[in-house]
């Protein structure tokens, strides 16, 4: 497995690739790697001849007091788990490769960024889109895999690729979760043993949700008010968001629900912020 640390590298790599007609799959990441991570690697590899992961915390979409400095760092066993998950390159870009000095453009998807995660992380999509897209360019990758626990930002990321023509294939993969249930996320590792047990309110909040869905309930409110019990039960849960949104535009639903929706949420447990989802269609 080659360790790339410059843009000149990366385009190398992917130019031999489509050189020998092989498809290069792509899998953008912050490190500390998880299960979840080795899934989406192993998806690419499925749907690509090369697979190639990045490996960059990136400063532009972490905001003030947020935990940029301290998000866990693991490279070398980032790097095995790399390994071991099939990839054939790991880019390891330093901050001055992807944002040389004058770096001054950022792109923006209004709509989609607005709710949710937007609107208690102000500017944090600005950041994820600027650098997916210049990952995107760097990597020149047919195909690139994205968690489906960040539903937002998946959704925001197909919408910058399809108003910009990026010629790249964006694939979604299903939440990979731990086995009571608890989607895995590199920032579970800050969660004291009372806060992860108490995070499991989460999965059962949506499987409630889900279970009155398919009884027949399609008012937003009562799916939204049937998984916040569930939550606010939990003396260590501090609801973020808890909001019912179209799958497609993240807009709120007016009147009885008629088409596939998401049931999102952000939860704080102490000093740890952790997303869930459940499409409800």
């Amino acid at each position: 497995m080659d360790v790339l640390t410059t843009r000149d590298q990366v385009a190398a790599f992917s130019a031999s690739h489509h050189a020998a007609g092989r498809r290069v799959g792509f899998v953008p990441t912050m490190g500390a790697l998880h299960a979840g991570h080795l899934a989406l690697m192993e998806e690419a590899g499925r749907r690509a001849d090369a697979v190639l992961a990045s490996i960059f915390v990136n400063p532009t979409q972490f905001g003030p007091g947020e935990d940029f400095e301290r998000y866990p760092r693991d490279t070398e066993g980032d790097l095995a788990k790399a390994r071991s998950a099939g990839c054939h390159a790991v880019f390891l870009p330093p901050v001055a490769e992807m944002y040389p000095p004058g770096a001054d453009t950022v792109v923006r998807v209004p709509a989609l960024s607005g709710p949710l995660c937007g609107a208690s992380r102000p500017g944090h999509f600005d950041g994820v889109c600027t650098v997916v897209l210049k990952l995107l360019h760097i990597t020149r990758c047919d195909v690139a895999v994205f968690g489906e626990k960040d539903y937002q930002q998946l959704a925001v990321i197909r919408r910058m690729v399809r108003d910009l023509d990026v010629p790249v294939e964006i694939v979604g993969h299903p939440i990979v979760r731990e086995a009571d249930g608890l989607a895995m996320s590199s920032r579970n590792q800050y969660l004291g043993a009372d806060e992860r047990r108490e995070a499991l309110c989460l999965h059962r909040a949506l499987a409630a949700a889900e279970a009155v869905w398919a009884a027949g309930e399609r008012d937003a409110d009562a799916l939204e008010q049937t998984a916040r019990a569930l939550v606010a039960a939990s003396a260590r849960a501090r609801i973020d968001y808890l909001e019912v949104r179209d799958a497609l535009d993240l807009t709120r639903p007016a009147g009885p629900i008629t088409g596939p929706v998401v049931l999102a949420m952000a939860v704080w447990f102490g000093q740890t912020r952790l997303l869930d989802n459940r499409v409800l269609a």
